[in-house]
């Protein structure tokens, strides 16, 4: 097996040669913090977004109350008037303190928390500030929103900003949501979309950018059950995650101490993950017991009243907010860790074992070989199965080469005619994982596609 560190390279590398993740305009030496998805990347996310917004939005689960609960979604601009920013504390709070280095080769910039913590550009085998040549500066406040403006002057009128997160969009249309439709507290507004930071210091591979994408829920409630449904979602969220893969003790969820916690919040669970990059897990995802302390920020920015209006029990209350707040790139990164296997045995010694929901390609159809009417059997299965999952059909190469090529994209299927396909109208199905052979009809091949996808 790998060592941890030439672990994560060779995942870096795996990616870019099978197309899941690119360096962005690689072409131009990249850019640092921003990276494109290829095109088995961008089916595995879009597959981990799905998989989300059916589990939590159209298929929600059932609460303690023994009810389904109830969950609505939003799609919010990137730009929003700065004066959201400005109540959620953004404007004025979102900030780290930085420590920049004057030295002649280096003009390094730090966050003062974590300048233990990194090597010295000049000299790797100390940190900043450890290597006599250094010249730190005091540490200063560096806000990590991107400015922008909109309108045709770029002045401090038209000053906006690009959202550092997607939930303030969510409690800005609180009210909205509640007149427009039929919903009651308890209930739950979701949504998926782009957010951006401007990280000092992005690393780690697509674990830390400047511009990323969230999935994020506001489930809104009457404070006095709010514990009781802060522990549900906190729960549901694990289990999601572990239904999908990540089934190992990589997974390790963690309560927040007294000293972490936001001064507004009870309770709050970071979802980390035993990356390869790290000795320590990081965080997927938090689920935050956030009181009413956004709601009350922008009713009192805004002069608007957003308190809710319980027609049952007659009583106008400001709803307390459950908070579980993922991350889409970093869900898609712990997947890709956790699926990719080394198996020196196998057609390829690297392939990736993502569960079949998530899979990019989700079964390939190959022609033993590309004659005696073997084509026009494969070609009839591939036009079926495509109607309804992303197939690949590859009639070229050693059957051997064709299942390492399958391996590594993470294709959990693969659907070979051979000779005995023209007999008895059977195939072979072979399995990804154990590499084990069986043969179904060929008239069953979309039937099974389905009992597998929707296997937990």
């Amino acid at each position: 097996m790998a060592t941890t560190a030439t672990k994560m390279e060779k995942i870096v590398a795996l990616c870019r040669r099978r197309g899941f993740i690119f360096q962005s305009s690689e072409i131009y030496g990249g850019i640092n913090g921003f990276w494109d998805y290829g095109p088995m990347g961008v089916e595995l996310k879009r597959n981990i977004k799905d998989a989300w917004w059916h589990d939590c939005v159209r298929n929600p689960p059932v609460g303690p109350d023994g009810r389904e609960v109830q969950m609505v979604g939003v799609d919010c601009s990137i730009i929003m008037n700065p004066k959201v920013w400005e109540a959620s504390g953004h404007a004025t709070g979102f900030a780290d303190p930085m420590i920049d280095c004057k030295t002649e080769g280096c003009k390094g910039r730090f966050r003062a928390d974590q300048i233990g913590d990194v090597p010295c550009p000049l000299k790797p085998s100390k940190h900043p500030g450890q290597f006599d040549k250094c010249q730190l500066t005091e540490a200063r406040q560096f806000n990590l929103m991107f400015e922008s403006h909109a309108g045709a002057i770029a002045d401090e009128a038209n000053k906006v900003w690009l959202r550092p997160e997607t939930a303030q969009g969510i409690f800005a249309n609180f009210k909205n949501v509640c007149d427009s439709t039929r919903v009651k507290i308890p209930f739950g507004i979701a949504q998926i979309g782009k957010a951006f930071r401007n990280e000092i210091n992005p690393r780690n591979f697509t674990f830390r950018s400047r511009e990323f994408e969230q999935m994020e829920i506001e489930f809104f409630c009457h404070d006095k059950d709010s514990m009781m449904w802060w522990e549900f979602w906190r729960d549901t969220r694990i289990n999601w995650y572990q239904n999908l893969g990540l089934a190992s003790d990589h997974l390790r969820p963690r309560n927040q101490t007294d000293k972490e916690l936001a001064h507004y919040s009870k309770a709050c669970t970071d979802i980390e993950y035993m990356f390869p990059f790290s000795d320590e897990p990081q965080e997927l995802e938090g689920v935050a017991h956030r009181g009413c302390f956004d709601l009350n920020a922008h009713k009192e920015k805004s002069g608007k009243d957003l308190s809710y209006f319980d027609d049952e029990t007659k009583e106008r209350f400001l709803p307390t907010v459950i908070e579980p707040s993922a991350g889409a790139d970093r869900a898609t990164l712990a997947f890709i860790c956790e699926a990719y296997t080394e198996d020196p045995s196998r057609p390829s010694p690297e392939l990736m074992k993502f569960h079949p929901r998530l899979a990019p390609i989700k079964a390939a159809v190959f022609p033993l070989v590309n004659k005696d009417g073997m084509p026009e059997i494969g070609e009839a299965i591939f036009r079926e199965l495509k109607k309804h999952y992303p197939v690949q059909y590859d009639p070229k190469a050693s059957i051997g080469k064709r299942y390492a090529r399958m391996d590594e994209a993470g294709t959990p299927f693969c659907l070979t005619i051979d000779g005995q396909s023209k007999e008895d109208g059977t195939v072979t199905v072979r399995d990804r994982d154990t590499g084990a052979q069986s043969r179904i009809d060929k008239t069953r091949c979309l039937e099974f596609l389905r009992e597998k996808m929707g296997a937990s």
